[in-house]
């Protein structure tokens, strides 16, 4: 009954048109021919009277309009203003045509009405200065173009701002696509009556506005750019890697038929009676982004509610839709690519964007849904989170954040450590010289590395102090300081970290998220169980800059992002961007680092260097430690010394000896405990049985060798 009562579909009403306008082209030029029978030549000769001798525009105006309908350029809803425009301008040529072919009634019975008053009031140059005036003016009602979309009036708008980046094809209101200023009269017509209907620009990167998958050639002298300046590294002896061991970026995305992708996302809105206008197409390395923009009154929600219907329409899964865009008064339906494009390291180092940045942490992230580089700040987020399901490429983002910082600073400059309780997949990087420690591998040994972390910064924080600065910039640009390097803990699994060590962990992590980034120690830590025991409310709050893989379900991507979206992504780098100061995340195909590039780059920096001589003892020495987190000067409670001398004199030791004799709560009482435990001055619980305790009374000494042991 509903579709009764909306008659004939738009498809359908253009489909009779576009036989309508091409049956009238065909039979108008054989009659023209004298190839039409009797009724062709009453036709003819009716046509002859009209125009004139402009008679031949009648096949090739109703051409037009059968190939424009066909291609669904655009929908032909004549207001008064384009059709009054219609008339002066066929007006106005024939009139022209009278004019200038000399021949009586040369533009027909219609081209006397302007001519026959012109010519009376007028000279013919004035006539005629009239009529193209005239005829401009109608162009433009037609069309509903400015003036300045002309190449012939003032500076092309390619000269005031430059072209769409990236893979962008941009349509007009109803659809068609916009006329490049560049082709001046030309692209106006092709706004008529384009070939093809769609130009897909391939991927570009960015401001530098190059093809996907082209390499400017690297100068030689350039190289060194790559990391901080020489007045800036103190070890000016120390080479960066070279460029060229990185490999190139190949293939490009494939993406099917546009202009039926096009059709059918607009015909199944229609369908469930929405109204959209076709704005740009936005091609990326894995999806391609169709923009539309809803109608007056169209509710968000019910276009959000049809994508399944659009993934069945278009064969294509998962689909997202992004409502809206931000910033833009769009929606965005992305939609996979046919064949993904693989995005490599190489060409994001190669740009002046990442070379000339005066950030030491700055980092490839990817390419946008336009193809657009997209470039990170640790020094900025201050700390990120990684998380996702086995193989979605967090390790690979890992790697690429390490090679790009490698890439950037010398040991002078930044100092990493990394924790991989998987043993895998950053062992690669074991003896180069950027490292403070050798790659942390046990889970005791991460926790102490984390607690000597938590040191350090306070230590630089007293450094701090004494300078009278704020943070490790304003240090470092003292030159009479001892340059203080960045510090960036990278933890690839934090999921065995926090069933080990849950409490501990969670604390320093928190800490440092928490403080450590004015003093230049920051945080990349990764897992792939993206659950609230993992992941948890404390972390979560004091990192705020998250990276999103593919997710199994929309409870995990909720635990990232806060918001679903996650559980819709492609896998293999495919991912969701959510920066500390932004309100939406953003999509990005992340850059692919293989196995084979990062040997390449770790053993350039390898040769000829001790890496041993570059780590730091005091590290390893804090790892060896059985007592990391209390030991010399670390206990901060006024009450141990107290405590440990009722526990000595009374010979026993248990939580509920403390609450009685200190006056103090339960949880008070069992971290004095914990802290005699780890001073060796107690032992471990055993059962309902009271600790043991290993300092005698009389003689004043401790006999821990029992516990040591």
């Amino acid at each position: 009954m509903d579709e009764e009562k909306k008659g004939l579909s738009s498809d359908t009403k253009r489909g009779i048109l576009v036989i309508v306008f091409f049956t009238l082209a065909v039979i108008s030029a054989m009659s023209f021919l004298g190839r039409a029978g009797y009724a062709g030549y009453l036709y003819f000769s009716a046509a002859k009277k009209l125009f004139g001798n402009g008679y031949w525009l009648v096949p090739i105006l109703s051409f037009i309009l059968a190939v424009t309908f066909f291609r669904s350029l655009r929908k032909f809803n004549w207001g008064r203003a384009a059709f009054f425009g219609s008339v002066v301008l066929t007006l106005s040529f024939l009139s022209i045509l009278d004019f200038v072919w000399g021949e009586k009634n040369s533009g027909g019975f219609l081209g006397l009405i302007f001519k026959m008053p012109l010519e009376r009031f007028f000279s013919v140059s004035a006539s005629l200065v009239i009529l193209f005036s005239l005829m401009f003016i109608s162009l433009l009602l037609v069309l509903n173009i400015s003036l300045d979309s002309f190449w012939i009036f003032g500076k092309r708008k390619n000269d005031i701002a430059p072209e769409s980046e990236g893979g962008q094809l941009s349509f007009g209101e109803n659809g068609a696509e916009s006329a490049n200023p560049r082709n001046g009269i030309s692209g106006i017509l092709n706004s008529i009556l384009p070939k093809p209907r769609f130009e897909v620009s391939k991927v570009g990167d960015g401001e530098s506005g190059d093809d996907y998958g082209e390499n400017e050639p690297q100068k030689k002298e350039d190289m060194n750019s790559m990391g901080l300046r020489s007045d800036v590294n103190k070890n000016v002896d120390f080479k960066f890697p070279p460029i060229d061991i990185l490999e190139d970026e190949t293939g490009k995305p494939v993406i099917g038929d546009i202009n039926a992708n096009v059709n059918i996302i607009k015909r199944t809105f229609e369908n469930f009676g929405i109204e959209v206008e076709m704005s740009d197409v936005n091609v990326g390395p894995t999806v391609t982004q169709f923009t539309l923009k809803p109608a007056i009154g169209v509710k968000i929600s019910r276009i959000v509610s049809l994508q399944n219907d659009l993934s069945l329409a278009l064969a294509a899964h998962p689909l997202r839709i992004e409502a809206p865009i931000p910033g833009r008064s769009l929606v965005g339906i992305e939609v996979p690519n046919k064949k993904v494009a693989i995005v490599r390291l190489k060409k994001f180092l190669s740009t002046e964007q990442f070379q000339k940045n005066s950030s030491v942490l700055s980092f490839a992230i990817g390419r946008d849904v336009s193809g657009h580089m997209v470039f990170g700040d640790i020094a900025r987020m201050p700390h990120l989170l990684i998380a996702g399901a086995t193989g979605s490429g967090k390790s690979v983002c890992i790697h690429d954040i390490i090679l790009s910082l490698l890439y950037k600073n010398s040991p002078e400059t930044l100092r990493l450590i990394l924790i991989d309780p998987k043993r895998v997949e950053l062992t690669f990087y074991n003896n180069i010289p950027h490292l403070l420690t050798p790659v942390v591998v046990e889970p005791s040994k991460a926790i102490n590395t984390l607690k000597w972390a938590v040191n350090e910064m306070e230590s630089r924080y007293r450094i701090l102090e004494e300078c009278a600065v704020k943070d490790i910039a304003s240090y470092n640009k003292d030159t009479h300081n001892e340059r203080m390097p960045y510090i960036v803990i990278v933890i690839d699994e934090l999921a065995d970290l926090m069933a080990a060590y849950g409490r501990d962990m969670e604390g320093a992590i928190v800490r440092l998220a928490q403080m450590a980034r004015a003093v230049g120690i920051h945080l990349i830590v990764s897992t792939q169980r993206p659950s609230v025991e993992v992941i948890t409310g404390l972390i979560k709050a004091n990192i705020t800059s998250r990276i999103a893989f593919q997710v199994a379900s929309q409870v995990d991507s909720r635990t990232i992002l806060d918001m679903a979206g996650a559980e819709k992504l492609l896998g293999s780098g495919d991912m969701l961007y959510l920066s500390g100061d932004a309100s939406k995340p953003r999509r990005l195909q992340g850059v692919f680092v293989s196995e084979k590039e990062v040997k390449k780059v770790v053993k350039f920096l390898k040769e000829g260097r001790d890496a041993e001589s570059c780590y730091d003892e005091n590290v390893l020495g804090a790892q060896d430690k059985k007592t990391g987190s209390f030991s010399d000067g670390m206990i901060d409670d006024d009450l141990y010394e107290e405590a440990e001398r009722m526990i000595i004199e009374a010979g026993r030791a248990s939580a509920s000896f403390l609450q009685r004799r200190l006056r103090v709560g339960y949880a008070r009482a069992a971290r004095l405990l914990d802290l005699l435990e780890e001073k060796g001055i107690v032992g471990p619980v055993d059962g309902a049985r009271p600790r043991e305790v290993f300092v005698k009374k009389e003689s004043g000494d401790i006999d821990r060798g029992q516990y040591e042991n």
